[in-house]
């Protein structure tokens, strides 16, 4: 019983934590002045990746047997499959309900519904093509991802630089380029500082504050998360397999859950689209050089499935996004994929 309780205390600790974490990072970004999509892809990922690097990178710098390493190979994998099947379709349920609110509320005070689609597309076609591009970047990356993990030759674990440096490519590209949004977040004004929150503009030393606390409680809540779903898993008849890849990394990426929540209830859908997938970005570069580097990188079925889902799901988006027809209904399929992962997982470990 405790465990469940301690479930539900680190998940509303997250929630909270990443209100007043996007609050700080959109004024970093201003003080910082890049472009507020830059803010999401590189900035909030930043801070909301951290808990899945931080487990690979323990995992495969002080495991002591190749089979303890292999937790960081499997967090390395695990979180590019939550986040494109799991982040992406709660993200495109929130934009649903969000939507039926609006409708229900236009309908209360006017009697009649607003005009329009009710599942029409995430953006325009500018939108989408900025939105594609990461798609872009994480497909190939990802796929010579799971190619070396098929492979084995003598320098595999040099090729792991390779993948810090194009992380510092894409980094570099997000914030010279300024990640331009769309039209809904132009000349935005943000909400007061929740540490100054009398300020209208807050001193830099308190966005500071606030950024950093907020990802420590964060962090320390995110690790406390996972150890209860790991006591949870066996007393609800999951082996520790089947805990560590389905359970474990969407816990890991559940911060990157709460802030597009919160951005999409404030109206910024493309800030809480670009935090999911510069989260993605991270997650293919970063870990996997740590993985290439410490460990012998060597994937066994349920990781080559788990690649296999993770490269359906992002065709699949990239093919929406490119024909400019991704709505919220769609977005929220992306979930299903989990779901297939999840049903094919079961053979595997059988």
């Amino acid at each position: 019983m405790i465990h469940f309780l301690l479930l539900v205390v680190c998940a509303a600790a997250i929630y909270l934590s990443c209100e007043w974490f996007v609050n700080a990072v959109e004024w970093l970004g201003r003080r910082l002045n890049v472009g507020k999509m830059a803010v999401g892809t590189i900035l909030a990922a930043f801070g909301t990746a951290l808990p899945e690097s931080v487990v690979t990178l323990v995992a495969v710098t002080t495991g002591a047997t190749e089979k303890a390493k292999d937790i960081g190979v499997g967090a390395a994998m695990g979180g590019p499959l939550a986040l494109s099947t799991v982040a992406y379709g709660i993200t495109g349920l929130a934009l649903l309900l969000k939507r039926r609110r609006q409708r229900l509320a236009a309908l209360a005070e006017t009697g009649m519904p607003p005009s329009g689609p009710y599942d029409h597309p995430l953006g325009d076609e500018k939108d989408m093509r900025r939105l594609s591009k990461d798609q872009k970047w994480f497909l190939p990356i990802f796929f010579v991802k799971v190619v070396l993990g098929l492979v084995a030759f003598a320098f595999k674990p040099v090729l792991g630089v390779l993948f810090f440096a194009t992380y510092a490519v894409y980094f570099w590209r997000e914030i010279r380029g300024g990640g331009a949004g769309g039209a809904e977040e132009d000349d935005e004004e943000l909400e007061p500082l929740k540490f100054q929150p009398r300020k209208a503009s807050p001193a830099t030393w308190a966005v500071a504050a606030q950024t950093l606390v907020t990802l420590v409680v964060i962090f320390l809540a995110s690790q406390l998360f996972v150890k209860q779903l790991d006591a949870i898993g066996p007393v609800i008849g999951l082996s520790t397999t089947v805990t560590a890849l389905l359970l474990s990394p969407i816990a890991t990426e559940l911060p990157e859950v709460m802030n597009a929540i919160i951005w999409v209830r404030q109206g910024k859908t493309q800030l809480a689209l670009a935090n999911i997938s510069g989260s993605m970005m991270i997650q293919a570069t970063v870990p996997s050089g740590l993985g290439l580097l410490f460990t012998t990188w060597k994937f066994d079925g349920a990781l080559i499935w788990s690649g296999a889902v993770t490269m359906a799901a992002i065709i699949y988006l990239l093919l929406t996004m490119r024909a400019h027809r991704l709505t919220p209904g769609r977005l929220a399929v992306s979930a299903g994929f989990y779901l297939i992962f999840a049903a094919g997982l079961v053979p595997i470990l059988a």
